[in-house]
Formats: structure tokens, sequence, C-alpha cells
């Protein structure tokens, strides 16, 4: 092989190595940019309810810092914090300022999660939220969940006779609200 075939092999290898480079750095910094969305950005315009790192918009606010959930009426408390758990490593629950309930059913089985036996998982009082089934829904709040929130039976009750389909559900990290919000 010739100098001049070696010099252009070398040079496809750096350029192709450059633009690997390039384009990892522009996923990265797109998913960084991607978490200050426009619903998150219209949601920090708005006033937070006391004591809380949700807005007034919100019917049901989710800390995943705190792992606690509150249900909100007319922008003030009207149940919580209670106890949550959220998902685990790898089956995280999604951050979400503007997610909607789209869907209820009390009685709910999971074809995705399974028992034991082979059986669908019961998942009592499911108010679903977030794309990908991801519900608030009665389970233990002591154990991760695969990306939903596990409330205590008496909670996952009351949220599901509260919200109702539409109502606005918003799913933070606190640390995160408060320093978008420069406190």
């Amino acid at each position: 092989m010739g100098t001049r075939q070696r010099t252009k092999r070398t040079t496809r290898r750096v350029v192709a190595g450059v633009l690997g480079l390039v384009t990892v750095a522009g996923v990265a910094f797109a998913g960084s940019a991607a978490a200050d969305s426009p619903a998150a950005d219209e949601a920090r315009r708005q006033p937070l309810v006391a004591g809380t790192p949700c807005t007034v918009t919100a019917k049901a606010c989710v800390d995943l810092d705190s792992q606690r959930s509150w249900l909100f009426e007319d922008g003030k408390i009207k149940q919580g914090p209670v106890a949550i758990s959220s998902g685990g490593n790898g089956q995280e629950t999604p951050i979400g300022h503007s997610l909607r309930v789209y869907r209820k059913d009390a009685d709910h089985k999971s074809e995705e999660s399974r028992l034991p036996d082979g059986r669908p998982a019961p998942m009592p009082w499911s108010t679903f939220f977030a794309d990908g089934g991801i519900a608030f829904h009665s389970g233990s709040p002591d154990r991760s969940s695969a990306g939903c929130i596990h409330l205590a039976d008496g909670d996952a009750k009351a949220w599901f006779d509260y919200l109702q389909v539409g109502d606005q559900v918003q799913v933070v990290s606190a640390k995160q609200e408060m320093a978008a919000r420069g406190k």
C-alpha cells in the first residue's frame, strides 16, 4: 500500500472519529436541553403550591427526590404529602410538567408485570398519566416500581377517586425545580 492510500485511510478514520465524537456530544447536549422543555419553562412561570415543588395548575404532584405525592384543589393542598415509591434503576419514572390523566382502571391487571406463577400482576386503583402505561396505583411505597408511582392502598384509592381524565399531573425533582427557579 502506498503512502497516499495510507494517508487517505488515516484521514477517513480521523474524520469518522471526529464525527462520532460530535454526534455523541450533540446527543448529550440535546438530552440536557430536552430537560428544559417548553412545558417546563411554562410551568416555571406559574406559582408553586406552598410547601411543594409543583405549580398551581396541577391536580397531582410527585416529588421524586422526597418520594412524596400530593393532590391539589384550586392551587392548594387537598391531600398529602403521602409516601410513594417510583421507578428503579433502568425503569425510572418519567419527569413531566404537563402530563395528563388519560385512563383509569380500578381493577387493572398488568400484562407487563407478572406474578411468580405467571399471572398478570394486580394493580388496583390505576390512574394512568404518562406514556408506557405509567400510573399511580396501589403498591408498596417501600419497593421500587417499574416506572409507576406506588401508593399505599388507601392513598391509591383517594388518587383514583379524585383525579379525572384530563387532569394535569406533574412529576418533578424538587432540587432541579428549585435550581431552575434560582432558589
